[in-house]
């Protein structure tokens, strides 16, 4: 894990932030695969497959061959669920 987080944190996160992104590391799971949630303006572009494919996978198995590949974390958060929750309660309420 440790190998992984330097690759990211020397080639892969300057790439990234030059676009106002980011990348998080989840975690490297036990059958070779790397846990990653895009950040930033990386989050919602409409090219993130092609970035965690040519630039993030690319660049990690290109120095840990071992890896199978990555995987991105889709995470929604805390307070946009509590939002939608609200949401539909209240909409519960009405009918």
């Amino acid at each position: 894990m440790e190998q992984i987080a330097r690759i990211i944190e020397e080639k892969i996160r300057p790439l990234l932030q030059a676009h106002q992104g980011d990348l998080e590391l989840v975690s490297v799971t036990d059958d070779g695969f790397v846990k990653v949630k895009l950040t930033g303006a990386c989050a919602a572009c409409p090219g993130q497959q092609q970035t965690l494919s040519e630039v993030v996978d690319a660049e990690i198995r290109a120095v840990c061959p071992e890896i199978r590949g990555v995987i991105p974390v889709y995470q929604v958060s805390d307070d946009l669920i509590n939002q939608a929750l609200h949401i539909l309660r209240r909409d519960k309420r009405d009918v």
